[in-house]
């Protein structure tokens, strides 16, 4: 067997595997999708992670939380019943 007799049947045998029997044209695609949910998915985990490690970084400094009514903030009127 020449090399270059090898060398095609290696790329047959890859080109049958990728075009899968006929179905590459939806599972390839499929793969994409999925691995495009999952790196948003791994990037909105780490924004929210980041973000609450800050929340937690400025509670244990003893800074008030964003947005939280300050402590020396009037008290709310009651409602007349």
């Amino acid at each position: 067997m020449r090399g270059g007799e090898l060398n095609e049947s290696a790329m047959e045998q890859l080109s049958s595997w990728i075009h899968l029997g006929g179905y590459g044209a939806y599972v390839w695609p499929a793969y994409g999708v999925a691995a495009l949910v999952l790196i948003g998915l791994l990037w909105w985990t780490t924004r929210g992670l980041r973000a609450n490690e800050r929340l937690l970084a400025r509670l244990q400094a003893g800074a008030p939380e964003r947005g939280a009514a300050s402590a020396t903030a009037p008290p709310r009127p009651e409602a007349a019943h």
